[in-house]
C-alpha cells in the first residue's frame, strides 16, 4: 500500500532532511499506456527496485516505492514536476540535470510538440535509462554520496509541460478522435 511520508519537513521538498531510516523512491511520469520512455523506464526501475530493496532494508532502512502519474497540471505542480520521467529518492531527483528531446509518443497523447527527459550516463544519452544508472543514482542518494541538496526555490510548471497538459485537455474534449486535430 502506498502512503505519504509522515513527519516534519525542513524545506519545500516535503521530506525530513534530518537523517531518517526511511527511503521513499518515487517514479513520476506522464503516461504508462502510450509513452515508450515512461513504459521502458517503469520496467527498468521495477527491476532495479526488486534488487535494491532487500539490500537497502538489510542496511536498516524501510523502503517505500511509489508511482505517481502526472494526470493534470495541478498534480504536476503539487509534485514540483520538472520533466518526464523523473525518479526521486526522498524528494531528490536522481539526475543532476534535465536534458530533453522531442517525444513522439507524448505528441500523440497531446497533439503538441513535447520534449521529454533523456538520461545522460557515462557520456551517452538514453531515452530509457540503463539499470546501472538507476541503481547508482538511488544508492548514492540513500547512502549520502551525492552533492544533491533540497531546494526551496520557487517552483513553476515548465512551459513544455503546460503545453502538454493544455493539448491533452483539448484533445480529450474533441469528438473527432484526433482526425481534425492533426
Amino acid at each position: 500500500m502506498m502512503t505519504e511520508t509522515i513527519g516534519k519537513s525542513c524545506c519545500s521538498c516535503g521530506y525530513d532532511c534530518a537523517f531518517e531510516k526511511k527511503v521513499v523512491v518515487e517514479y513520476l511520469y506522464l503516461d504508462l499506456q502510450t509513452c515508450e520512455r515512461c513504459i521502458g523506464t517503469d520496467s527498468v526501475l521495477d527491476e532495479v527496485m526488486l534488487v535494491l530493496t532487500p539490500a537497502i532494508e538489510l542496511a536498516g532502512f524501510t523502503v517505500e516505492y511509489k508511482k505517481i502519474e502526472m494526470k493534470t497540471a495541478e498534480i504536476a505542480i503539487q509534485h514540483q514536476f520538472v520533466s518526464s520521467p523523473t525518479i526521486r529518492v526522498n524528494g531528490q531527483d536522481i539526475c543532476r540535470t534535465v536534458a530533453e528531446n522531442s517525444c513522439g509518443c507524448c505528441r500523440e497523447i497531446s497533439d503538441t510538440n513535447v520534449e521529454c527527459r533523456v538520461f545522460e550516463y557515462n557520456g551517452q544519452t538514453f531515452e530509457i535509462p540503463p539499470r546501472e544508472m538507476l541503481a547508482e543514482g538511488i544508492l548514492q542518494l540513500v547512502f549520502g554520496q551525492s552533492d544533491a541538496r533540497c531546494s526551496s526555490d520557487r517552483y513553476e510548471l515548465p512551459e513544455n509541460l503546460k503545453v502538454f497538459f493544455d493539448g491533452k485537455k483539448t484533445k480529450s474534449r474533441c469528438s473527432c478522435e484526433g482526425s481534425c486535430c492533426r
